[in-house]
C-alpha cells in the first residue's frame, strides 16, 4: 500500500511511520510500529476472547461495536469462547456447567452481533477447548511454566482472575495459556478490555522465550457499572443482563446511581458514553415540552456538559438510556424466547435459590428457599452519627448506601463503639429488613456487626476490604447470582434463619457456613473477634 493518509483502521487513520502518535484515540495500543507496518503490507488478523463464566451483560456492546469496526476497516477477526479459562479462574464455572455455558456464550454472542448489523459469516468462532488439550499446546504450557515465575504470574493475572485469600495453582496458569492463544489461533494482534494490560505485558515479555513473535495490543476502556465500580458478571446491581425484562431494566436503571450534576462515577453517563454512542454516533434525551423537549446530541461531549451543568435531569438521562437500551435488547430478548434457548439459558445459569440448598418443608408444603443471595447487604459509608433523643444506649445514624438519599439507621453501638470511630467510616448494612421503628425514630437498615461470645460482651462493626464504595453488593461465596428480596418478611424469619450459619472464621473474616462474606475487593472482616457472631 501507498504511504501518504495511510489506509483506514478501526483505530482511526493509520499514519505512516513517521507519525505514530496519530494512531492513539481514547484506548490504548501495545505494538503500534508493527501495527502499521502491517497494514501497509495486508489486513490485519486479530482475536477477542472472552471466558464463558457469568451471564454476558451490556458492557459486552463495548468489544461487539469494535468487533464490527474491526470487520469494516477489514481485519480477519476470530472470537474465542475460552471455556478452559472459564474453569481455571477459580472454577468459575464448574465443569459440569463448562459446555453448557460455552453454548450459551455462543448463541447470546451471536444474538448481539446480529442486533448491531455486523455479519456473522465473516467471524471465525473458536472453542478454546478445540485446540489447548492438544499435545502441541500442553507441552508449551509446560516450556512457559519452566520460565515463568510465580510473581509474575500472580502480578499478570491481578486484574481479571478472582482473587481469593488462597489462590489455587490453576489461577497462575491463566495469564499463560491466555499469551499461548495468540501464538495458537495465528493472529497478529488481541484485543480485549484496559483491565487485561498486565496479561498483554506478561505475553509481550514471554512469549519471545519460547521462540514465538511478539504480538500488537489493543485495548478499550471498561464500562463503570450501575452502583459506580466495573460492571460486573458477579455483581448482580451492577449490570443489566441482555436477556433481563423491560421492568428489570427499569427498576435497575432506577436504583443507579445518578446524582444530579455528578459525572464522576455516574454508571448511566459512562453507559451512553462508552455504548450507546458508538453504536447510534448520536444520543437522544426524551423529555415532555414543558422541560424543554426532546434534545439530540452527536457529541458525548456536550450531554456531559449539559449534564454537569443540570440542563439534563437524572430522570430524563434514565429514561432515554431505558429506551435506547431496550431496542438493543429486544432483537436478543426474541432470539431467546423459544424453548430450546430458554432450556439452555436455565441449565447454563441454573437458579441457586431454586438448588438443592432448600429448607425442609412438610410433605404437603412448598419449601421455602432460605439462601444468602435473598439478603439485600451492601457497603454503606457513615455520613453523621448522633446519639438517639430519647435512648441513651442508641446512635442515629445517616448512612450513604448508593442510593440518592441517605438511609437513617438506629443502632444499639453506643456502649461499644465511641461516636468519632464510627463517623465517615465504611460499614456493611443489611438493607432489605422491614423499616421498624426504634423509640420512635425509624431505622432502614441494620449495620451488621461481630460480637464475641463471653463477658464482658465486645462488639465490632464488620469492615469492608480497602477501596470499597458505597453501594457496593456484599454477598456470600457462591451465591453470587440471584435478585435479594426487595423487603424480608419478619414473619418467614429469612435473615433469623440464615443468621445462624453466621460465623467468624480463626481468621477473622465473615462467614455463612464457612463460605466467605465478600465484595468484588475481597473478603468481609472483622480487626479481633475471632470465632464470634454476627448480626
Amino acid at each position: 500500500r501507498e504511504a501518504g493518509p495511510g489506509p483506514v483502521s478501526p483505530w482511526g487513520v493509520i499514519p505512516p511511520p513517521a507519525a505514530p502518535s496519530a494512531l492513539r484515540p481514547s484506548q490504548e495500543v501495545l505494538g503500534e510500529d508493527k501495527l502499521a507496518s502491517i497494514l501497509k503490507e495486508r489486513e490485519l488478523k486479530i482475536y477477542w476472547g472472552t471466558a464463558t463464566t457469568g451471564k454476558p451483560h451490556v458492557a459486552y456492546f463495548v468489544p461487539m461495536s469494535k468487533i464490527a469496526d474491526f470487520l469494516k476497516a477489514g481485519c480477519e477477526v476470530t472470537i474465542l469462547f475460552a471455556d478452559l479459562h472459564a474453569y481455571l479462574d477459580n472454577m468459575k464455572a464448574p465443569w459440569e456447567l463448562l459446555e453448557l455455558r460455552t453454548r450459551y456464550y455462543e448463541n447470546v454472542i451471536k444474538a448481539m452481533l446480529e442486533s448491531i448489523g455486523v455479519p456473522l459469516e465473516k467471524l471465525k468462532f473458536v472453542r478454546g477447548t478445540d485446540y489447548q488439550l492438544s499435545k502441541e499446546y500442553t507441552l508449551d504450557v509446560y516450556r512457559l511454566s519452566s520460565v515463568v515465575t510465580q510473581h509474575d504470574a500472580k502480578k499478570a493475572g491481578a486484574e481479571v482472575v478472582k482473587q481469593v485469600e488462597h489462590p489455587l495453582l490453576s489461577g497462575l496458569l491463566y495469564p499463560g495459556l491466555q499469551a499461548l492463544d495468540e501464538e495458537y489461533l495465528k493472529v497478529d494482534a488481541q484485543f480485549g478490555g484496559v483491565d487485561q494490560r498486565k496479561i498483554f505485558t506478561f505475553a509481550e515479555k514471554y512469549l519471545p522465550s519460547l521462540g514465538y513473535a511478539k504480538r500488537i495490543h489493543l485495548m478499550n476502556p471498561m464500562v463503570p457499572g450501575l452502583t459506580g465500580g466495573k460492571m460486573s458478571s458477579s455483581e448482580e446491581e451492577s449490570k443489566i443482563d441482555l436477556l433481563d425484562r423491560k421492568e428489570d431494566v427499569k427498576k435497575k436503571l432506577k436504583k443507579a446511581f445518578c446524582e444530579p450534576g455528578n459525572v464522576e462515577n455516574n454508571g448511566v453517563l459512562s453507559f451512553i458514553k462508552h455504548v450507546l454512542f458508538p453504536l447510534k454516533s448520536e444520543f437522544v434525551i426524551l423529555r415532555e415540552e414543558k422541560w424543554g423537549g426532546n434534545k439530540t446530541y452527536t457529541a458525548y461531549e456536550a450531554l456531559e456538559k449539559d449534564f454537569a451543568e443540570q440542563v439534563v435531569h437524572p430522570g430524563d438521562l434514565k429514561n432515554s438510556v431505558e429506551v435506547a437500551l431496550n431496542k438493543l435488547l429486544d432483537p436478543i430478548r426474541e432470539k431467546f424466547n423459544n424453548p430450546e434457548l430458554k432450556k439452555l439459558s436455565s441449565a447454563a445459569y441454573p437458579d441457586p435459590s431454586r438448588a438443592k440448598h432448600t429448607e425442609k418443608g412438610t410433605k404437603n408444603s412448598e419449601p421455602e428457599n432460605v439462601v444468602p443471595s435473598r439478603l439485600d447487604i451492601r457497603v454503606g459509608k457513615v455520613i453523621s452519627v448522633e446519639k438517639h433523643p430519647d435512648a441513651d444506649s442508641l446512635y442515629v445514624e445517616k448512612i450513604d448506601v448508593g442510593e440518592p438519599q441517605p438511609r437513617t439507621v438506629v443502632s444499639g453501638l453506643v456502649q461499644f463503639v465511641p461516636k468519632e470511630q464510627l463517623q465517615d467510616r465504611l460499614v456493611v448494612l443489611l438493607c432489605n429488613l422491614k423499616p421498624q421503628k426504634m423509640r420512635g425514630v425509624e431505622s432502614q437498615g441494620m449495620v451488621l456487626c461481630a460480637s464475641s461470645a463471653g463477658e464482658p460482651r465486645q462488639v465490632e462493626p464488620l469492615d469492608p476490604p480497602a477501596g470499597c464504595c458505597a453501594g457496593e453488593r456484599v454477598y456470600v461465596e457462591g451465591y453470587e447470582g440471584g435478585e435479594p428480596d426487595d423487603e424480608l418478611k419478619p414473619k418467614k424469619k429469612v435473615f433469623e434463619k440464615l443468621q445462624a450459619d453466621f460465623r467468624i472464621s480463626q481468621d477473622c473474616v465473615a462467614q455463612w457456613k464457612q463460605r466467605n462474606f465478600l465484595t468484588k475487593l475481597g473478603s468481609i472482616s472483622c480487626k479481633t473477634l475471632k470465632g464470634g457472631s454476627i448480626g
